[in-house]
């Protein structure tokens, strides 16, 4: 069944939040444009880059990219949504910092969460 802004084939954009790799910040969790793949950090990290990517893009599903979680997010209607197997790898590696990426984490890092 095919699912007007998840696009199973498209593997995720890396590892981590691709604009706090970019500005060297940091992140809580992660989560993954199921349209696109891009990889942006969750709602309570400082920058939350996930649900600004699905503003600005239109893409209205998230999937979780944390190690065990497989849940949908859709930003449309506010509520969690079960979709398709998407292209792998499904997290990040279970051996990265949460929060992460280890060695950017502020020692007050619980006092930046939203």
């Amino acid at each position: 069944m095919t699912v007007p802004g998840i696009d199973p084939s498209v593997p995720p954009s890396g590892a981590g939040c691709v604009e706090c790799d970019a500005a060297g910040g940091w992140w809580v969790h992660l989560r993954r444009c199921a349209q696109c793949g891009h990889i942006g950090c969750c709602d309570s990290s400082p920058a939350q880059h996930a649900s600004a990517h699905a503003k600005s893009s239109g893409h209205p599903f998230i999937r979780s990219f944390e190690p065990g979680e497989d849940w949908f997010w859709n930003f449309q209607t506010n509520e969690f949504y079960d979709g398709p197997a998407l292209a792998g790898p499904q997290s990040h590696p279970e051996d990265a910092a949460i929060p992460g990426p280890a060695g950017r984490v502020p020692e007050d890092w619980r006092s930046h969460v939203h």
